[in-house]
């Protein structure tokens, strides 16, 4: 069975680019376009990973991450944080709300699939 891979994204075609990316990378997707959804489906689906903007319309990716790490059942999920952000200036902060992992739009396909098997432990051939 294939890993599930939550994509929290407020940007439809950002959305869909990364959940054709993830697809063809051999991954399940759940997606979810604000922070409070991806709360929501993370408690409900139990991904093995979650991609997550920073800035989404309810609530930013940093707090939606910290409502995560809270939550016994969803605490253990590495989040990877995917955003036009600068990293310098949001890394501490980002690591405070418990993100493993930053990517700076645009990412190349390389080191998004890398990242991700990183956090999954996985190795796709």
């Amino acid at each position: 069975m294939p890993a599930k891979i939550l994509v929290v994204e407020d940007h439809a075609d950002s959305l869909e680019v990364l959940t054709i990316q993830l697809k063809c990378l051999g991954y399940q997707v759940i997606e979810a376009m604000t922070g409070q959804e991806g709360i929501e489906k993370a408690a409900k689906f139990l991904p093995q990973a979650v991609i997550m903007d920073l800035g989404l319309p309810d609530m930013n990716g940093m707090e939606a991450t910290k409502r995560l790490k809270q939550d016994p059942r969803t605490a253990h999920i590495p989040v990877i944080a995917h955003t036009a952000w600068p990293e310098e200036a949001f890394r501490g902060q980002a690591e405070k709300a418990g993100i493993s992992d930053f990517l700076t739009k645009p990412t190349s396909p390389n080191r998004f699939r890398s990242t991700i098997e990183k956090w999954l432990k996985l190795k796709i051939n």
